[in-house]
This record gives structure tokens, C-alpha cells and sequence, in this order.
């Protein structure tokens, strides 16, 4: 039997209400919050104060303070003390599709006089504090039920192990560090304390998140003084705000301040390859890169601000190459930035956004698949969202 027309009416009315209502929960910046260590892990533990708790009771405030943006989720991995696997925190991460994953930890070290904070994105390294750092974290995994099968070729004492577990190219490089810097300029802009720096390091936790990942090391609770502001009511919510401040800084510029925005520039998809080749510097070389479900969404603007010109980026990498052709699968116009030891490679330059549109869909026919729009005025990059504002 036919529906009324009333009983049209209303049926048409709630699915209306329910797919908006479903396009506006996926049109959300995702963030996923992992709380560091967990029950029976207890991380670092100096004159009382022990890292799950301080971990938990920040990523909890951090969480508060973004779910009061309407235009923001957010993911945790746990919310309250429990133990939870390292590959399943980045799992959890993964199964959300969360736009950045942030690891939240305290540092620690036998030298009691070392304070600051320092903030990791996912990478190799030959200084050795990093790897000690990472070996501490990663070493987690030995708590996990048949870890052994579960991390297999990863050995928990030689963390640089950590790349061959999976391959996966590290394709969230720069985005990842943007993110990082914002944490550490806020925490010594805003909060006056020391910073250690962005630094890379091999974290399981973030080797298996497929987003831009940092994981944030929000000082020494080895320190006394500043184990004891970590554990205190006001430190906790300084630390919060400044890494929710870091956040939300990171969204403005990368995927815009509204609250539906329409993700204009999304700068790393997930990609897997199925080979990897070390370098004379053992850093790691996408090859071969085969792009998982592309989100982008470009805009249909194409008129650009006074002084503003388009790129197209093609890759970040700590090798530096030669500029020619035989390089870069055959494209020329090839340019090349350099910040914090990486080389970006830039293909074509245009005063016109559909112009730079056309040089991205070439960039892709060659293999970079994960080739994306940048916009640069006066030489400085601007997000696309400002490049294209109206003046």
C-alpha cells in the first residue's frame, strides 16, 4: 500500500533532516586524543607523580575545551585508566578517518635537572636521545598479549626496527610538523616554557596512525618543579588550553575556521607502497605511491588576492635531488623550498587557481598522487582558504 501525501511529506522531511544531520557530523575537523600509557602501564613515575594520570587528566581538558567548537570531533582513545594496545590506538584513529592523531605523554630522565617540552612527529633519527626516547615509549608493546606475532620484525630494544614492520611511507611529513611547531610556539609564546624543539623519532603509536600524528612530551615530571606544576589543577589546564590552542590554530589554517567548512586543501591521503628504498641517510623515499580513497575537494574559485601565486607540491623528503626532469617522472618546472632539514619539490607556478588545477591533475597522470595545491604571496605560503579571499 502507497504512502499518503502526508505521510510523503513527512517521510521526506525527516530524511532530509537525517542526511543533513549526517553530512553535517562528517563534515567535522576529526581529532583523535590518545591519552599516553594506561592501568597497568603507568609510564613514568617521579616523586608521585605518575604519566598515565597526568596523560589522561590533559587529553580529557584538551577534549573538553575543542568539543565546545562546533566544527570539531572528537576521537578518544580512552577516557578513562585502562590498557590499551598501541597499534589499536592508532586503529581507533584510523577506523574515526581523523584528520590528526595527538599522542599525549610526560617526559622523564634520570638527569632530574632536565625540564621542557618537545613535541615528535613519526621518523628516523641517528641522535641518540630520540631513540632512547622512542625505545622508552615503544617498549610499551612488550605489556600487549602475543606482541611477539602482533609487531612482527620489530624488535622493542632497536626501535629504528619500527619502519620495517609495515610498509607504509611516511607521507604526512610536513603537515605533522606544522602541527608540531604550533605546539611548541604556543607552549614557549603562550605558556613561557622551555622548548626542546620539534624533533623525529620512531613511535609505533604514530608509525600506525594514517593522518598527520605528533606525539607531545609536556615536560619532566622527573623535574621537581616541573613534575609538580604537571600535576597541579592550573598546570594541567594551561597545558590543555595551549594544545587545544595549537589545534585549533593548525584547523584555521589547513582546513578553514567555519564550522562546516568545506575541506579545501587536505595535504596528505593515506598511501601505501609496496616497496621501500633507504637512502645514503637512511631516511625513507616514497615509490611506486598508490592513493586510498581521495577526499580532496577543490573550490570552484579561481580568481586569486593581489600577489598570489600556485604551486603544485609533489613531495617533502630529506634526500635533495637535482631539479631536472629525470627526477621527477618527466615534469619540469621544478622548484624547491627548504625548512627543518626537508626539501619540498614544487612543480609549475601560475597566478590562476584553475591553471593550478590543470598542472595538479598532471602531476597526478605522472604518479604523484598525493600532489596537492599551495599558494604562496610575496614569497611566504598562505593557506588556499586566504589566497582565494576576496579582497
Amino acid at each position: 500500500m502507497g504512502l499518503s501525501k502526508k505521510n510523503q511529506v513527512l517521510f521526506l522531511t525527516i530524511f532530509c533532516t537525517f542526511s543533513l544531520s549526517l553530512y553535517s557530523q562528517t563534515s567535522k575537523f576529526k581529532v583523535a586524543l590518545d591519552a599516553g600509557h594506561g592501568a597497568k602501564d603507568f609510564g613514568a613515575v617521579y616523586n608521585g607523580h605518575i604519566e598515565k594520570n597526568i596523560a589522561l587528566a590533559v587529553a580529557l581538558k584538551v577534549g573538553k575545551i575543542l568539543e565546545n567548537n562546533s566544527g570539531i570531533e572528537v576521537i578518544y582513545t580512552r577516557k578513562t585508566d585502562v590498557f590499551i594496545d598501541l597499534v589499536e590506538r592508532a586503529n581507533i584513529a584510523n577506523r574515526a578517518d581523523a584528520h590528526i592523531f595527538v599522542s599525549i605523554h610526560c617526559n622523564a630522565n634520570k638527569n632530574t635537572a632536565a625540564y621542557g617540552t618537545e613535541t615528535y612527529v613519526m621518523g628516523m633519527t641517528k641522535n641518540a636521545s630520540n631513540l632512547e626516547a622512542a625505545k622508552r615509549e615503544n617498549s610499551v608493546i612488550t605489556l600487549e598479549k602475543d606482541y611477539k606475532q602482533k609487531y612482527e620484525g620489530y624488535d622493542p630494544s632497536s626501535p629504528e626496527t619500527v619502519i620495517g614492520t609495515t610498509i607504509m611511507v611516511e607521507e604526512y611529513l610536513e603537515n605533522s610538523i606544522a602541527l608540531a611547531g604550533k605546539v611548541q610556539d604556543i607552549f614557549t609564546d603562550g605558556l613561557q616554557r622551555k622548548s626542546r624543539g620539534v624533533k623525529q623519532a620512531p613511535y609505533m603509536v604514530l608509525h600506525k596512525a594514517y593522518m598527520p600524528r605528533v606525539l607531545i612530551e609536556m615536560g619532566f615530571i622527573s623535574n621537581p618543579a616541573e613534575g609538580a606544576v604537571l600535576d597541579s589543577e592550573e598546570g594541567q589546564n594551561d597545558t590543555a588550553k595551549a594544545i587545544a590552542d595549537a589545534i585549533v590554530s593548525y584547523k584555521k589554517e589547513y582546513f578553514g575556521s567555519g564550522n562546516s567548512d568545506e575541506i579545501i586543501e587536505k595535504p596528505s591521503q593515506k598511501v601505501i607502497v609496496p616497496v621501500i628504498r633507504p637512502t645514503p641517510d637512511d631516511t625513507i623515499v616514497p615509490a611506486n605511491a598508490i592513493v586510498k580513497n581521495p577526499v580532496t575537494k577543490l573550490p570552484e574559485v579561481t580568481a586569486a588576492a593581489p600577489g598570489v601565486t600556485f604551486k603544485v607540491q609533489l613531495a617533502v623528503s630529506s634526500t635533495k635531488l637535482e631539479l631536472v626532469p629525470s627526477n621527477f617522472n618527466g615534469l619540469n618546472s621544478i622548484s624547491m623550498l627548504t625548512a627543518n632539514n626537508l626539501y619540498k619539490y614544487m612543480y609549475g607556478e601560475t597566478f590562476d587557481y584553475n591553471s593550478a588545477k590543470s598542472l595538479l591533475l598532471e602531476a597526478k597522470s605522472k604518479g604523484y598522487a598525493s600532489a596537492f595545491v599551495i599558494a604562496f604571496k610575496d614569497g611566504k605560503k598562505i593557506s588556499i582558504q586566504e589566497a582565494l579571499k576576496k579582497r
